[in-house]
């Protein structure tokens, strides 16, 4: 069967447990693309095995029903937040509170054009403001500081495909991985010009990425801390939390990671605070003007 870029296919030698897109073929190699985890790989076209159209419906299926659980979860505790904000807010004294919620705005960039679109749609569906932008990853660091001069970002998300790989060195030498460095060099551009992690919150990392370099160059959560794959989807749920959360309130680390796919295996992070704001009043749409 022949293979073409486009292609979902898995690889044989690995039993065909991660799905991929084929993104380039080049003498006799594939460069893949993990369908649903943040996953850049390579591999022998002779090792690869076209997945059916019926084979590909069916994991995307049980893909969908693992997101929708961390979606319920996610709007669960947006919904028991957004009740003690306005009971805080009013001292528990009104039965219909008239505050808005100013959400903090997310800068995304994605080294995927698909994974920015089903990002950016969740962002959507979960009432988070986003401007979301396809930039490889190595052209992340060249173009952060002017992003973020014109969308004046509250959190910045840094993400697209990484992988370990063994070959070129141990889990501790920056060029085992093919782009961390980028990531990091990005977090660190964007941190000079926003130093406190209060002002300004940055995710930074994909599957396997070097969580530590990440942080201590100025990320506020990072991935992955065991060097595992994380889901495409899983960025977004920590943005969003933290856009929804009070600038006032720390953001308990557990609460956050709990709701993403992946777990705390392969995200992790330090305290940090929301930057969400009440405002008021909330205009009443059913009172005429004036």
């Amino acid at each position: 069967m022949t293979i073409q870029v486009g292609d979902i296919v898995g690889r044989l030698s690995y039993k065909c447990d991660v799905l991929f897109r084929v993104l380039k073929l080049e003498s006799g190699t594939a460069i893949l693309a993990g369908e649903e985890m943040r996953l850049l790989a390579d591999a022998s076209i002779d090792d690869l095995e076209k997945v059916t159209a019926a084979e590909h419906s069916k994991r995307r299926e049980a893909s969908k029903e693992i997101e929708e659980v961390s979606y319920r979860l996610f709007r669960q505790d947006a919904k028991l937040m957004k009740r003690r904000h306005e009971y805080n807010a009013t001292s528990g004294y009104e039965t219909k509170p008239h505050f808005f919620e100013l959400r903090g705005r997310v800068l995304h960039l994605d080294g995927d054009s698909n994974y920015l679109q089903r990002c950016t749609a969740l962002y959507e569906k979960l009432g988070v403001p986003v401007y979301g932008v396809h930039l490889t990853e190595k052209e992340m660091p060249s173009q952060i500081s002017s992003l973020m001069e014109m969308v004046q970002p509250d959190i910045i998300v840094i993400t697209g495909h990484d992988a370990y790989l063994k070959a070129r060195g141990d889990e501790d030498d920056l060029r085992s991985y093919r782009h961390t460095k980028y990531f990091a060099e990005c977090v660190r551009i964007a941190r000079k010009s926003v130093c406190s992690r209060d002002e300004l919150i940055i995710f930074a990392g994909a599957c396997q990425s070097h969580f530590e370099t990440l942080i201590k160059a100025g990320a506020n959560f990072a991935s992955s801390p065991n060097r595992v794959n994380i889901h495409a989807l899983d960025p977004v749920y920590i943005a969003s939390r933290l856009s929804r959360t009070s600038f006032m309130e720390s953001v308990s680390l557990w609460d956050v990671i709990r709701n993403t796919i992946t777990g705390q295996k392969g995200l992790g992070g330090v305290e940090s605070r929301g930057c969400m704001r009440l405002g008021m009043p909330l205009k009443d749409e059913t009172s005429s003007s004036t």
